[in-house]
């Protein structure tokens, strides 16, 4: 049964908008005792770079004195000239979450698509894939690598970029998210993490391990994990096909040609292990330093489904019609990569150079078998094989120096600008046969393609007297992709260049520089290229109409890629309000624009193939089609209660609410926005540390609301309403050892995915709705945290 949408997401967000008018309203609010994520360093300090150590002199816009010490994540926060989100240890910590992912999911303005509960790539402002920028460290997330991998143990911080700047990149119309893994300190560390977890009968476990620990001038961090967790999901799918008087959203429904309703149960068992450290030697007291990032991630897994077809009214020209089948699959991925850092002072420049090097591979093998009632022999067996390996060298050169500067304040200059070159090369095989014939002969079985990224920047960032800070930079970046049938020769390899200049400009004001008061904005340019995929994929038949040469439906198209695909520009503004509270909190209200041009979006048509001669298919590519804008209001509250209430308990409550908006001017509306796009996500939660106890309690609720998106003309796709609720409770035996206890997606609910699809079909107009649904599970997690 599909559950109701309750009312208790918009009691929190009412709550969340009395929170932020009564905090506004106080003009000095009392000072309370700080709590311990507040006890930092008074001296504000500009936040470092990606992979910085607390030694590591940081361009600034005022001199500092670096005292060993990280200010707040709030005053590195309002210190940096550029809109920047930090979330530290202790936020990270709160929830004792076992994936990056599933903290992530709780931070201002990310999205993760798919049902409650099981998350999925993070995503800005609700825009779909490859809009967000995904960064670890300051570099780039390597393909096929899932954030998943990483637990919230090997983070130091998280940092959202809500405006790209020069130096961390412009592919991010959305913005960007960088994960700074653990960093080495002269403090010793050594934490083990022991859980369990238990998620619709089906049990899991992990470990998790971190050492922090100094020799001479070597200072060290060594984390790793294993993980095994279960699972068991159901899903139900109703196709149904009826006939419509004409194409278009409007049409009148007329008989219904086809019903028919699958059901199937996916059983997953999955094993996870990673281990990365960092190894920094001290160069004299300088700040000079040298040090190495080796890594390597491996998750293998297993699935095995279940399914039945159940056939109330169907055609004759539909094909592969079974009534019930099993499918086997099975994957594995490896991903080592070990970083080089140097950073040097020459004269008065603060020299950096980082170069990486990784590798991984990816193998998935897929077998699907289908049968009749009545029959012992097979209906069809099909069978998909693809092992994918990736070799990548990066290498950027980056210079920074200070200038300027008056005896009463402002005038500095913070100059950086650098060099950055990524190489990578990917062999693919891939092997489908149906009932044992392979479907392509023509192209081969494997794919190679090579891709070049050039890009140089220059930053200024210079503060100009004590009220007003800006950053201006220009970037250019240059991508060449070339790919090829590995076991072809002669002829024309697809290959795609594209290139992009983007000024980008941050500043910020402050109404009163002894005050905490302050006014963001940014006028940048960004952009999204196409992916490896978009451009040189090899087609891909139909399972549904796998017979070439032959007819498919367009509902069923095959797929392949566009050589000449265009990047995604998108020119942006961003003005926020924000407030710093005395006692650490923060207050901000932001509201954005993107104007974009080239807008990619998958487009199917009728096309003359090689794999099909003489027969015409239905092909799906990535196309560029034209123009689109996104708009939105993001809220933001993080205080105590007796910030606001004197003499009420030190419940620490956070809020936010972004509101979204889109359209693609090529596609006809209502509801004509960008692809995957939710029209707002929420949070609210609290944590409270009862007195006279050691118990720490602390909850929250994710609010997505459902949605309808209009593709093209004859195609759109209805996503549900999503709420998580979480809730944990931690218990504190000394200070070494404590028990965690997490429920997550406590009012688990179904979720439904309904796409409607118009087309032309063998007697007329017609439409093909597919709903599919199914439930979300409730998980718990029990965690023994010890401190060696």
């Amino acid at each position: 049964m599909i559950s109701n949408v309750h009312a208790r997401p918009w009691l929190a967000l009412n709550l969340l908008g009395v929170a932020v008018s009564a905090a506004y309203a106080q003009s000095t609010p009392a000072p309370q005792p700080a709590t311990a994520a507040q006890a930092a360093p008074a001296t504000p300090a500009t936040p470092a770079t990606a992979g910085s150590t607390p030694t590591a002199p940081r361009a600034a816009s005022q001199t500092i004195e670096v005292t060993g010490g990280r200010s707040s994540d709030v005053d590195q926060r309002r210190q940096s000239t550029s809109a920047k989100i930090i979330i530290g240890r202790e936020e990270i910590d709160k929830f004792g979450d076992s994936s990056v992912g599933e903290v992530l999911r709780r931070l201002p303005g990310v999205t993760t698509p798919g049902p409650p509960g099981r998350g999925g790539p993070p995503r800005l402002r609700g825009l779909g894939s490859g809009f967000t920028q995904l960064l670890i460290d300051g570099q780039r997330v390597a393909p096929g690598f899932s954030l998943d991998s990483l637990t919230p143990d090997q983070v130091e911080r998280i940092e959202i970029l809500r405006a790209p700047t020069a130096e961390t990149g412009a592919q991010a119309i959305a913005g960007t998210i960088n994960i700074v893994t653990r960093e080495g300190f002269k403090r010793r560390l050594n934490d083990l993490r022991i859980g369990t977890t238990l998620e619709n009968g089906k049990s899991g476990g992990g470990l998790n391990w971190t050492h922090n620990d100094s020799a001479g001038n070597l200072v060290y961090n060594i984390s790793g994990s294993a993980v095994f967790p279960r699972r068991e999901s159901e899903n139900l799918t109703r196709t149904t096909v009826n006939r419509v008087d004409s194409i278009g959203s409007n049409a009148d429904v007329g008989a219904l040609l086809e019903d028919r309703t699958g059901t199937g149960v996916t059983t997953e068992k999955r094993f996870g292990s990673n281990l990365a450290s960092r190894l920094q030697w001290r160069l004299g007291e300088g700040g000079d330093s040298v040090s190495l990032n080796p890594s390597i991630f491996h998750t293998e897994g297993e699935s095995t489904n279940t399914f039945k077809l159940q056939r109330d009214l169907s055609r004759a020209n539909t094909p592969g019609l079974y009534d019930f089948g099993t499918s086997k699959g099975g994957n594995r991925f490896t991903n080592a990569r070990l970083g080089l850092q140097l950073r040097k002072r020459v004269g008065p420049v603060r020299l950096e150079v980082n170069s990486t090097g990784g590798s991984f591979r990816a193998v998935n093998d897929t077998l699907r078998t289908e049968f009749n009632n009545g029959s012992a022999a097979a209906l069809r067996v099909l069978s998909d094989s693809s092992d994918v390996r990736e070799k990548s060298l990066s290498l950027s050169v980056k210079g920074t120096g200070v200038s300027g500067g008056k005896p009463t304040g402002g005038g500095e200059h913070s100059l950086v600008g650098g060099v950055e070159v990524d190489a990578s090369k990917r062999d693919e095989t891939r092997i489908s046969l149906v009932d044992g014939k392979q479907l392509f002969t023509d192209f081969g079985d494997s794919l190679e393609a090579q891709s070049l990224r050039l890009a140089g920047f220059i930053q200024d960032e210079w503060a100009i007297n004590p009220n007003w800070s800006t950053q201006a930079g220009l970037r250019w970046e240059g991508i060449t992709t070339r790919g090829a049938a590995a076991n072809t020769t002669g002829g024309a390899r697809p290959t795609n260049r594209s290139s992009v200049l983007t000024p980008l400009l941050n500043g910020v004001w402050k109404f009163d520089p002894k005050k905490r008061d302050q006014m963001r904005f940014s006028l940048t340019r960004s952009y999204r290229p196409p992916t490896l995929g978009n451009l040189i994929a090899k087609p891909s038949i139909n399972r549904d109409y796998p017979t070439v040469p032959g007819e498919n439906r367009e509902t069923s198209p095959d797929t392949a890629g566009n050589p000449n695909l265009k990047p995604e520009l998108a020119t942006g503004l961003d003005v926020a309000l924000e407030r710093y509270l005395d006692s650490g909190g923060v207050l901000s209200a932001n509201v954005f624009h993107r104007q974009i041009s080239n807008l990619m979006r998958g487009v199917t048509q009728l096309e003359s193939v090689s794999w099909s001669p003489g027969v015409q298919r239905y092909v799906r590519r990535m196309q560029n089609i034209g123009d689109a804008t996104t708009s939105g209001v993001e809220l933001e509250a993080k205080f105590r209660l007796d910030q606001l209430v004197t003499g009420a308990p030190g419940v620490e409550l956070r809020g936010n609410l972004s509101l979204f908006d889109s359209k693609v001017k090529s596609v006809p509306g209502p509801n004509n926005r960008l692809d995957q796009q939710a029209k707002a996500t929420g949070n609210i939660g609290a944590d409270y540390r009862m007195r006279g106890t050691p118990l720490t309690l602390g909850g929250n609720a994710n609010w997505v609301p459902g949605y309808t998106t209009q593709v093209d003309s004859d195609q759109r796709v209805t996503v549900s309403t999503k709420v998580v609720w979480d809730a944990y409770a931690l218990w504190t035996f000394n200070p070494s050892t404590a028990l965690r206890l997490l429920g997550s997606n406590l009012d688990a609910r179904d979720f439904t995915n309904t796409t409607r699809n118009d087309s032309v079909g063998v007697n007329g107009p017609e439409r093909t709705t597919v709903r599919s649904t199914g439930p979300s599970y409730v998980n718990w997690q029990l965690r023994l945290e010890l401190k060696l």
